[in-house]
């Protein structure tokens, strides 16, 4: 199985098998506005700019489910310019998770939060999850799931692992 094996929905409601990106590098994530980790986006967005040429994709999942704050679907486009592929907000864990994000999470390992954001989500989680180190379930939002050209998961980041790490290793991909 790999990620060309599902399909997910568009922010218009059209149904997008994922094989459409066959071929690309990509990094799925999972967002949210307003939020502790919100201005990854700016991050995100150079560094799909200075990819895309090369076969580089983000696929962008707005999710609510973390930090109890509401989200709205079109905040990261109007608020930090992104210009890669927003789908339809999703659940990313739980019975109404996404099939695409059950697969991600329970085909990668939970590898820890860095540094001092890293203690603060912690705690936060730790109230969830008193076990959350020993699963795979996604934590918080923008962790990100780096996936090779063949469909297969590379690398899993949670949100306090440094952006320029994540950029190294897509440009590894590329």
């Amino acid at each position: 199985m790999n990620v060309y094996d599902f399909s997910v929905t568009g922010r218009n409601g059209e149904e997008i098998p994922l094989s459409y990106y066959k071929g690309k590098v990509l990094l799925i994530v999972n967002t949210a506005i307003e939020r502790f980790f919100t201005k990854q986006y700016k991050n995100l967005q150079a560094i799909y700019a200075a990819n895309k040429e090369r076969g580089f994709e983000i696929l962008d999942f707005p999710c609510d489910q973390f930090g109890e704050q509401p989200q709205s679907e079109n905040d990261g486009a109007s608020k930090y310019g992104v210009t890669f592929k927003q789908f339809a907000k999703v659940d990313v864990v739980g019975e109404n998770a996404l099939p695409l994000f059950k697969w991600l999470s329970d085909n990668t390992k939970f590898e820890g939060f860095k540094g001092v954001k890293g203690l603060f989500v912690s705690k936060a989680v730790k109230k969830q999850d008193k076990n959350y180190k020993s699963n795979g379930k996604i934590k918080w939002d923008f962790t990100k799931f780096l996936i090779d050209r063949s469909g297969h998961i590379v690398a899993r980041y949670e949100p306090t692992v440094s952006m320029k790490v994540v950029e190294k290793e897509i440009e590894k991909n590329l």
